[in-house]
This record gives C-alpha cells, sequence and structure tokens, in this order.
C-alpha cells in the first residue's frame, strides 16, 4: 500500500470511527419506503422530472465537448490522481457522474416534498450514487496501474480479499487487519491491576510513574458501547499514561460486555456498580472523594450518578469531565434522520427479543450513514488495489464492539424520544429523581467540531442544563480524534471560554483559540482540582482490595 493511500485511510479511520449512538439505526424497511417515496415523486410530478432531464441533458452536452466546468468538492480525496483531470475520457467520466448527480439532488430540493421526506430522499440518493462513483469500478485509474504494475495480481488478491469478507466479515469490506493486534501486547499496554471486580465490571489502578501524585484520584468512566482501551491504545495516545506523567492516581473501569442473561441490565445497574467502585476507590487512595472523567454513553451514566449522589446528599466527587457526551437529545442531524417513533420502537423490540443490542450490527449500520468514509474506501483499497485491509490501532478498537443490554438500550430510546434530561426530576435512577441543575460540581466539558455522532452544538446545550462552572472546550476534530489527542500534532487547534451565552454560535465568535493539543489545556484544569502532592504508592490495590490481574484484566477480552 503506498504511503499515501495509507495516510489517507488513517486520517478517514480516525474521523469516522464507531463510538457510536445506540440510539440510532436505519431498518431496509425505511430505506425502502424512502427509495419508493422519491419514485412516486417522479410520477406525480411529470413536468418538474422533464425539467431536470432537460437540464442534465444540457449539461451533459457540455460534458461532451469539453465546456464543462464540474469538478468534484476539493476535499473529496476519492478523485486526487490526475488522471481524472489530465486525461479527457476520464474527466468526461468524472464530469458525467457529478452531473448526474448534482441533478438528482436538484431535483429533490425543488420537489414539493417535506423538508423531512426530502432529506430522507436526499440520503437515498446519496446511498445510491456514492455506491455508482466512477472510483468504485475497474476503471479507477488507481486500479488499473495497480493491474498492470503487479501483473494482474491486484485483482486475485482483490477477489480473495471479497471471497474472505463474503465468509466472515457479511460481505462488508474489513476496516483493519485484526490479526495485527493483540489486547494486552501491542495496545493497552499501560501497567496497572484489576483491584475490584463485580458483575457489571472491572476496575484497574494504573502502577504511578512519578515519585509524587495528586491526592484526589481520577476514575475513568468510558462508554458501554465499545471497550475501554481507547484511553490506552499506543503508549504515545495513551491518555492513561498522560495522566500518570501528570501524577494523576488513575483508575479506569472496564465494562463486562454482557450477553443476553445480563438483559434486565440497565442504568441504575451501572450506577449501582459505579457507586460501589467509587467507595473501592477512596477506600485504596485514602481520599474523601475524587475527580471523575466519562465519555460519550459513559458520560451519560457518570451524569445521572452526580444526579443520584447530589438526590442522597452524597459529595464524593469533586470535579468531573465530560468527553463528546450529549445530554439533551434534540438532534437535528442526519444520524436522527430515521429515528421517528415507528424506527425506535423497533429497534426497542429487536434488542428486547435478543436480550441485547449488537456492537457488530449497530457499526453495519452506521457504516451505511457515511458510506464514503466507512465502506467505499476499504472497498477500493482491499479488493480493486489488492491491498491487505490496514493495521491501525483505531481501527482495531473501533472493530473490538460490544454489547448493551435490552434493559439499558431501552432506557436509552426513551431518553432519545422523551429527553428526560433537560427537565428537572424527570428521569429516575437507583430511586431518587434527577435535576441536574442541582449537581453544582465544576466540570470540563469537551467537543469536537467535525463530530458527527455528538455534534458539538448538542453537547453545549447539554453543558448547559447542569448547575455547576464549566470550562468548555471545542476541538478540531471528530469524536474519537477528540479524545485521542496528544501534545505535538501541528494541526491540533481547540477553542475555550468560561462564558456560556445561550446561542453556541455566539460563543464560538467570542472564543479563545489556541494551537496544539486540548490535553495541556485540561492537565492544568484537572491539576488544580486534584488536592495537593504526597509521596506516591508503588503497590498497587491494597489489604482489604489487593491486586489481581495484570491491566488490561479479563473483561475486556470477552468476546
Amino acid at each position: 500500500m503506498s504511503n499515501k493511500n495509507n495516510e489517507d485511510l488513517q486520517h478517514q479511520a480516525s474521523d469516522n470511527t464507531l463510538n457510536l449512538n445506540p440510539v440510532i439505526g436505519i431498518r431496509g424497511k425505511d430505506l425502502l419506503s424512502s427509495a419508493r417515496m422519491v419514485l412516486l415523486q417522479a410520477i406525480k410530478q411529470p413536468f418538474h422530472s422533464a425539467k431536470h432531464v432537460a437540464h442534465f441533458g444540457l449539461e451533459l452536452k457540455n460534458v461532451l465537448l469539453g465546456q464543462s466546468g464540474l469538478h468534484p468538492e476539493a476535499d473529496d480525496r476519492r478523485f486526487n490522481d490526475p488522471a481524472w483531470s489530465q486525461n479527457p475520457l476520464y474527466r468526461r467520466y468524472l464530469q458525467t457522474y457529478l452531473a448526474w448527480r448534482k441533478e438528482l439532488h436538484s431535483w429533490i430540493s425543488e420537489s414539493n416534498l417535506s423538508s423531512q421526506d426530502a432529506s430522507r430522499g436526499h440520503f437515498v440518493i446519496n446511498l445510491m450514487t456514492e455506491a455508482m462513483a466512477p472510483t468504485n469500478s475497474m476503471a479507477n485509474p488507481a486500479a488499473v496501474k495497480r493491474f498492470f504494475e503487479t501483473g494482474g495480481k491486484s485483482l486475485l488478491d482483490g477477489l480473495s480479499h471479497l471471497a474472505k469478507d463474503m465468509v466472515n466479515n457479511g460481505g462488508m469490506p474489513s476496516q483493519v487487519n485484526m490479526d495485527a493486534f493483540e489486547v494486552g501486547q501491542n495496545v493497552a499496554t499501560t501497567e496497572g491491576a484489576v483491584v475490584y471486580r463485580n458483575d457489571v465490571l472491572e476496575l484497574i489502578q494504573y502502577k504511578p510513574i512519578t515519585e509524587s501524585v495528586h491526592e484526589r484520584p481520577l476514575l475513568v468512566v468510558p462508554p458501554q458501547i465499545n471497550k475501554f482501551y481507547v484511553f490506552d491504545l499506543s503508549p504515545e495516545k495513551s491518555l492513561a499514561r498522560f495522566c500518570l506523567r501528570n501524577g494523576l492516581q488513575t483508575f479506569i473501569i472496564s465494562w463486562r460486555n454482557p450477553t443476553k442473561a445480563q438483559r434486565e441490565w440497565g442504568l441504575s445497574t451501572y450506577i449501582q456498580a459505579l457507586k460501589d467502585t467509587i467507595d473501592v476507590v477512596l477506600k485504596i487512595t485514602g481520599s474523601k472523594d475524587l475527580n471523575m472523567l466519562g465519555a460519550c454513553s459513559g458520560g451519560i451514566t457518570t451524569v445521572a450518578l452526580l444526579g443520584h449522589y447530589q438526590a442522597i446528599g452524597e459529595n464524593k466527587v469533586n470535579a468531573f469531565t465530560q468527553m463528546v457526551s450529549v445530554l439533551d437529545f434534540n438532534l437535528d442531524t442526519q444520524v436522527a434522520l430515521f429515528a421517528d417513533e415507528q424506527t425506535l420502537e423497533a429497534a426497542k423490540r429487536r434488542s428486547y427479543q435478543a436480550g441485547v443490542l449488537e456492537g457488530k450490527d449497530m457499526a453495519k449500520v452506521f457504516a451505511w450513514m457515511r458510506p464514503n468514509d466507512l465502506i467505499w474506501n476499504y472497498w477500493v483499497n482491499n479488493y480493486l488495489l489488492g491491498n491487505e485491509p490496514p493495521a491501525f490501532d483505531i481501527l482495531y478498537w473501533n472493530n473490538d464492539t460490544t454489547r448493551l443490554p435490552a434493559a439499558f438500550h431501552g432506557e436509552l430510546v426513551e431518553m432519545f424520544k422523551t429527553n428526560p434530561l433537560t427537565r428537572p426530576n424527570a428521569l429516575e435512577v437507583c430511586d431518587t429523581p434527577i435535576d441536574l441543575k442541582q449537581v453544582t460540581c465544576d466540570f470540563y466539558c469537551l467537543a469536537g467540531t467535525s463530530d458527527h455522532i455528538t455534534p458539538w452544538e448538542a453537547c453545549y446545550r447539554s453543558a448547559r442544563l447542569l448547575g455547576g462552572k464549566c470550562e468548555f472546550v471545542l476541538s478540531n476534530s471528530g469524536h474519537i480524534q477528540s479524545i485521542l489527542n496528544p501534545p505535538g500534532n501541528p494541526k491540533a487547534r481547540f477553542s475555550t471560554s468560561s462564558d456560556m451565552p445561550a446561542d453556541p454560535k455566539v460563543w464560538l465568535e467570542n472564543a479563545t483559540k489556541h494551537a496544539d493539543s486540548w490535553w495541556l489545556h485540561w492537565q492544568q484544569w484537572i491539576g488544580e482540582r486534584s488536592g495537593k502532592t504526597k509521596k506516591a504508592n508503588f503497590t498497587l490495590g491494597n489489604k482489604a482490595f489487593p491486586a489481581g490481574e495484570a491491566a488490561p484484566g479479563t473483561y475486556v477480552h470477552e468476546r
């Protein structure tokens, strides 16, 4: 694989990972009914359709005469090969495709469909036109060159990869070479041990690497739909190591991968397990309270726990960090396009019948929401160019999915439908109502500008639901890149402002821009809230909770 191709795939991998919103799904039924609606529209508005056919004909004439000004968008890397712009045949092929795609979208935009139906129509047309992109065919100039360079071997290799994926990957192109990594061997390698385990989770304590540590420990709560080691991928991308280097006593939760036997686990189950774990962390460290960090669905769980603690008068959490996590489920994005009453109820019914929601099924659904980034670029790489699937640690983690218990999935669906965290006492966990305005501890809230799973405006609105002092930080990256943001990246940028006006756009206009990673900014913020320093204890656990299996523990290996 060329270095350039490798870099492109790596960039797309980082920006389009599947730390999924477990509420959203598309049924084949929904797509078919949207496709049917598009076809009916052509019959219902014949003059409108004829006008667009005529317009396409005119553009096609310009293409054939070499007078068309159509060109792909600047950030569309699919057509970077010089042949698309320099070879007259390839240029006409590309421009015919662009004219066809543009006219179809224009036809939908100017039809008399409702805005929701028009959005669904655009989505279906997008699926069709991206599938039929010239780059996805054997005429792709990169594939033709590769065929002659390898004497036809690339075609045979591609067919072999296709056959393997038909058998082992449900017919989807493999995004990663899963044999290139092993948890505990070349990912999740930071030294630590399991110091506590219950049915729901394992608690990993990491070994200090500085002579002194802050008195107040940090407990990290990962999302339930992915494995915890997103916080400990490679040594240079490991947030766990970064915390240790900065003298934080670091503990991370590793959730158990539930089966249908755990179908009744709900939000209260996770919160009770977290409460027990917090007591263990405090006993091991001797601190009276701790700081927490929650990401995505782990952030929802953390905030619900804080609401519960407030309701029962417990002060065990001093400050917390909220990463790419939405509490206000009013999402106006393509991700929520098919999330109507019927689809949501069908999703609940499916997971209830199966006992769990399968992460792999969700990944497949989500891939079709971003087909160029999550399907077709791997189609080209694996099948047309005959390359092995790439070996990226982020993609390995991304494909190492888990399941969600049916009860918890059902609760998330209900939260999406009724948006209870936006209203005092509308959500109840562990027999207590939750009022987020009563959660008054300081918190650091991180969002990403190009995050398509938890859009930054929704994260911002969510931050304003809480009663504590917020440090809102916006990273110039996507969902997972926002978390995996080690210092030293020349392209990294972030914006900060402690003022929280109602309109996120006003916040952005007045925010201060910074170069490099937000990790350094957060390091200062968390350091100020982590208490005095004391001599580090290099023995993990204590008498009551002795160190058990070495990190990354046993739950992380459950399939």
